[in-house]
């Protein structure tokens, strides 16, 4: 034992000095090439300490997990909605449920500011924020036979703070549910390969589900071989069928996504879970995590240069071409998804705590994940940071600024200090086989050719377009796995909330309640897309620009209800693990909303940009992006929705964190008066390990309980 203890040490030691090294570099080097080899090794060390240490300390001493308490998949099993879920197959569907476009395209933009704020800002968010609401609101979930987010907060804080979230929740899912989809709309037009390959995952998917189920039930290593063996025959095919004259049937106009979209999202929302969307999301994640995996070795092995400012102009301007806003706190709403996001919360008390087979599992797959996906957005950075400066402007810069072609391209970034020819711009976009590579705005292509730099240094500059156009077809199959466990939690949160009205609704496995509450939260978001394709600036387009505020928003509402139950159920002391990080991303997102609201630079102010334009149709003068005089006034009509929504979103939110602390500081005089609305304990049967490796207890366990007959 104390040798082990030594070595364990030893150990630890090693991780956290390669973890310092890393942000030493980072933080040190002034003017001297940086390899990006040093951010991965400071991200992969302090997920490695915040793990073991961080997460621990709050799953045994915080939140004291019991594993002998029955989970509500174990006591409402019913096989639709509650099934008790391998802790391996869940930890798939978790992370690819949260893992969506924010990681991707988030990091991506913020690189504007430089690569030194976004590290920082992703690795100490996810370890002391967002992977912590994560587990926290999962446990809670749990206790609670798996409410949604908005109906905890209804009981626990109370009718009026409980009513504004759950408004300011489902409203910002159906904003996120729609620029989800909008983003894989835009990357599967056009893209036989992309397109296919990602279709192919539904019927695997389906076939893994069966198998788990009725043919081999608990051999989960067997279907993962099958499983991945078909997913990459699909990926081989899909180029395959983009080079031949199947071609045609794969080419889908984004009028066609839109409605095989929304059917998919229906099916996948009403069919029981264990039948397509757990095994779906746990087939992507195979391919989401086995190319992170690649690009960090790819990273290692290939040592490129960050080539990106450590900290930009920009980042004190606030005058970026990419998006408008100072440092502080726009680089802290552009990245959500992989250091803080409350849509995380929406899966943490959705799909997941009807399906985590032990109590114990919370901190692999509540905290765990988050990890995960926060890698994911070290890796995006990374991407767009190895790529030349100039070319990262270009891309992401609008067309009304740098123009259309390479020459006026060029001019216009050199002017902000970063030189690229016109020949350089025209060359990057023939390596890809593209036609053009200005003005690809939104991240993602952005991340796609950083991915295809380094991918390409290490299989060879001939397979860079082919690397390119892989990481596209990634992207929405990434992106798409969010969207469908959102659809799902979507009808959990608007049947929790009819059910308080309507009995028959809280029952959440109710066919004709989960039939039309599905129905409802397709149609919705459904219509906010079909409107953004056919109009550039109008339905989800609309909204996009409070994407990031709305989502960091819904954040703040799931760290106060977690920080709210927290001290009602005796753990005050410990009340600062949620509170902290509440108190931060308050500031952070009501100073965002604010200066939305409110500022005098159209750029960022919404009703700014309107008056702008309102003045300028006046003077019958056309502004860009518009293009005419209608997109003038769809302009107009925009920024003044844009900023209403802000500011109701907001005042929602002090809505909630007011009324949960007046419950808080209720409790603390009275605790008498506070109720709680855990459900009773029941004993468990089931014997499952609480991480993916199992200890030697776990082991001796499961071997006793398999001779009990009582195993899961």
């Amino acid at each position: 034992m104390r040798t082990a203890n030594v070595r364990t040490i030893v150990i630890w030691t090693l991780v956290a000095l390669i973890g310092a090294t890393g942000w030493a570099v980072l933080a040190l080097a002034r003017g001297e090439d940086v390899s990006a080899a040093w951010m991965v090794a400071a991200a992969l060390g302090s997920y490695a300490i915040g793990y073991r240490f961080y997460a621990k300390f709050i799953a045994n001493r915080v939140l004291k997990v019991d594993g002998t308490r029955a989970t509500p998949a174990e006591r409402l099993d019913n096989g639709i909605d509650f099934h008790p879920t391998d802790r391996r197959v869940l930890l798939g569907h978790h992370f690819a449920a949260i893992a969506g476009a924010g990681p991707l395209v988030g990091p991506v933009l913020a690189a504007q500011m430089g690569y030194l704020p976004g590290t920082i800002w992703i690795i100490a968010g996810v370890i002391f924020a967002g992977a912590v609401q994560d587990m926290v609101v999962l446990f809670f979930s749990t206790r609670r036979d798996g409410r949604s987010l908005g109906q905890m907060a209804r009981e626990e804080i109370g009718p009026f703070g409980g009513a504004a979230a759950l408004v300011a929740a489902f409203a910002i899912m159906i904003i996120l549910l729609g620029v989800l989809a909008l983003v894989v709309v835009n990357a599967l037009a056009a893209s036989p390969w992309g397109t296919f390959s990602i279709a192919m995952t539904i019927p695997i998917a389906l076939l893994m589900g069966f198998y788990l189920r009725v043919l081999r039930p608990g051999r989960v290593a067997e279907v993962s071989l099958i499983g991945v063996a078909l997913l990459l025959l699909a990926l081989v095919a899909g180029r395959w069928v983009a080079e031949s004259s199947w071609a045609d049937a794969f080419t889908l106009a984004p009028s066609t996504l839109v409605i095989w979209l929304v059917a998919y999202g229906f099916i996948a929302s009403i069919l029981p879970v264990w039948m397509l969307l757990a095994p779906r999301d746990y087939l992507s994640t195979f391919m989401k995590i086995g190319t992170i995996a690649l690009l960090a070795l790819g990273v290692v092995i290939a040592l490129p240069t960050l080539k990106m400012d450590a900290v930009t102009d920009f980042a004190s301007r606030g005058d970026g071409p990419v998006f408008a806003g100072s440092l502080f706190p726009f680089v802290f709403i552009t990245i959500a998804c992989g250091a803080l996001s409350g849509f995380h919360s929406l899966i943490s008390s959705g799909t997941t705590p009807k399906m985590i087979q032990k109590e114990t599992q919370v901190r692999m797959i509540g905290y765990g994940s988050m990890l995960m996906e926060s890698s994911v957005a070290i890796m995006a950075l990374v991407a767009a940071s190895i790529i030349d400066p100039g070319l990262y402007f270009a891309m992401n810069a609008p067309a009304g600024v740098i123009g259309t072609t390479v020459d006026n391209a060029s001019q216009v970034v050199s002017s902000w200090g970063y030189h690229i020819s016109p020949a350089d711009l025209a060359q990057a976009a023939k390596n890809v086989e593209e036609s053009t590579l200005l003005s690809r705005t939104g991240g993602a292509p952005t991340l796609a050719v950083g991915v295809s730099e380094i991918f390409s240094k290490v299989t060879g500059g001939s397979l860079r377009a082919f690397w390119y156009h892989f990481a596209i077809m990634f992207e929405a199959l990434f992106i798409l796995t969010a969207l469908d466990a959102g659809t799902r939690v979507g009808r959990f949160m608007l049947q929790d909330t009819l059910g308080n009205v309507i009995r028959p609704f809280k029952n959440v496995s109710w066919k004709p309640g989960l039939v039309i509450t599905s129905g409802i939260v397709c149609a919705l978001w459904g219509y906010f897309l079909w409107v953004g394709v056919h109009e550039p600036l109008g339905g989800i387009n609309q909204l996009f620009p409070i994407f990031g505020i709305s989502n960091q928003l819904l954040a703040a509402v799931a760290l106060a209800v977690c920080t709210t139950l927290l001290v009602k159920s005796g753990r005050l002391k410990w009340a600062w693990i949620t509170a902290v990080p509440l108190a931060w991303d308050a500031t952070v997102t009501l100073t965002a909303s604010y200066q939305k609201v409110f500022s005098s630079d159209p750029k960022v102010g919404f009703f700014k940009q309107r008056s702008v334009f309102q003045d300028a149709i006046d003077a019958g003068k056309v502004l860009p992006p518009a293009k005419n005089m209608d997109d003038m006034h769809t302009v107009v009509t925009n920024s003044t929705v844009d900023g209403i929504l802000s500011a109701v979103l907001a005042v929602l939110i002090i809505v909630v964190i007011a009324d949960a602390l007046r419950v808080c500081v209720r409790h603390v005089r009275r605790p008498a008066l506070s109720t709680l609305s855990e459900s009773p304990y029941v004993e468990s049967r089931i014997t499952a390990p609480a991480g993916l490796i199992p200890t030697r207890e776990e082991k001796e366990e499961a071997r006793h309980a398999v001779g009990a007959g009582t195993s899961g």
